[in-house]
């Protein structure tokens, strides 16, 4: 599913837009972008009418002045050099529009950010990315395919780009981190939400890349995420859909996409599940069914890999790290180390484990290594829910939900 971006040229003002050449312009910009109601539309707006982030500056008092705002004050140089000295201390690189390294496609979308913070690997900003999203509350077939999907495309050398949520996101960094992937952060670069990610992003920080707009130190606010979710629409050539409900997150970065005229694809799922819903709307509507990394590949004209001679496939060997594990760890050793659950925790199981399943069976050693089970643990709590008719067996050790 594609739509053309028609909109007018993205600086139509009187002044060229040039970036920031001085360290002095960088601060103003930064000063600008900071400034009490300057969102990015009036930053470039005022950038155009002006001609330097500086002239804007200094202009910007009167202007709220004239629009009845009295005693306006622009950002305090203090608190923009304070930002600064945290993105040293937090290792974070300021790319500003227009510099070298500021990423080309994010360039060309109609609100692109005017300063990134990143902290990593920002050559990753250089190759051809895709963005993966879906389902907070994944389901284990959900997170098998995020897997694969990241996997495969980290492989043929494209950049993975999620959000750092629970879910799709987290198995998608996770599986494309010795490949390359890109966590956009709804909050400040060094700020990890949620909190159960942060020695993931720790991971990603040292080798792939946290990138956001947002202030170094912010904690993410609701409004916060559909400004993260255009960034990471407007990074990728192609934004894919694993699972995602009729109203969720990940449609509205689909949606944002296809504003942007960027490739939507989608993986469907089973008519009776709702975080299929969603998915199967987008390939209604013409999205791109996708059933692999191959389908991602063609529909962005990126040669696969070939696969070495005699070596199976890492899905078909059943290699796979487990969601909330590192690839290092070994599952078996992790499943035989799992203390049962206590009375008090047998609920929250039952519902983590009515959460990863749904209409479409699974096996239920899958699923064991998805929730780190040992078959002493899980075999009693399975055989509750199933008394209970809250799951089915089917032939084959396969689980669903009824």
């Amino acid at each position: 599913m594609r739509r053309r971006h028609e909109g007018q040229g993205l600086f139509s003002y009187p002044t060229p837009f040039t970036p920031p050449t001085t360290e002095d312009d960088r601060l103003s910009w930064l000063r600008l972008i900071r400034s009490r109601r300057v969102g990015v539309a009036t930053f470039y707006r005022l950038l155009g009418e002006h001609g330097s982030a500086g002239a804007a500056l200094a202009a910007l008092p009167d202007l709220a002045r004239a629009a009845g705002v009295e005693g306006y004050e622009c950002c305090p140089e203090g608190v923009a050099l304070a930002e600064l000295r945290a993105a040293r201390k937090a290792g974070a690189r300021m790319i500003c529009r227009g510099e070298t390294g500021y990423p080309a496609g994010l360039a060309l979308i109609s609100d692109p950010p005017p300063v990134l913070w990143a902290i990593g690997d920002a050559g990753l900003l250089a190759r051809p990315m895709v963005a993966l999203v879906g389902a907070r509350n994944a389901s284990s077939l959900g997170l098998r395919m995020a897997r694969r999907l990241a996997e495969g495309l980290a492989g043929a050398g494209v950049t993975v780009v999620s959000g750092l949520a629970r879910g799709i996101d987290t198995a998608a960094h996770q599986a494309a981190l010795a490949g390359g992937t890109v966590a956009v952060l709804a909050g400040g670069a060094d700020v990890v939400y949620p909190a159960e990610n942060a020695a993931l992003a720790a991971d990603i920080a040292l080798r792939g890349l946290c990138l956001s707009e947002q202030p170094l130190g912010l904690v993410a606010q609701a409004r916060h995420f559909p400004l993260r979710n255009r960034i990471i629409a407007g990074l990728s050539r192609a934004v894919v859909v694993v699972e995602a409900a009729a109203q969720s997150g990940s449609l509205i970065t689909a949606r944002q996409a296809l504003e942007q005229g960027r490739e939507v694809l989608a993986v469907p799922g089973h008519p009776f599940d709702g975080r299929a819903s969603g998915c199967n709307m987008l390939i209604r509507d013409g999205a791109a069914l996708v059933r692999g990394p191959d389908d991602v590949l063609a529909a962005l004209e990126i040669a696969a890999p070939a696969a070495p001679a005699g070596n199976p496939p890492a899905q078909a060997a059943g290699v796979r790290p487990a969601v909330g594990r590192t690839a290092a760890a070994a599952p078996e050793a992790s499943i035989a180390e799992a203390p049962p659950p206590s009375r008090q925790d047998q609920a929250g199981l039952h519902r983590q484990i009515l959460d990863r399943l749904g209409p479409s069976p699974v096996a239920e050693d899958q699923l064991l290594r998805d929730l780190s089970l040992s078959p002493a643990t899980a075999a009693p709590e399975l055989l509750t829910l199933e008394l209970d008719g809250l799951i089915r067996r089917a032939p084959g050790g396969l689980l669903s939900r009824a």
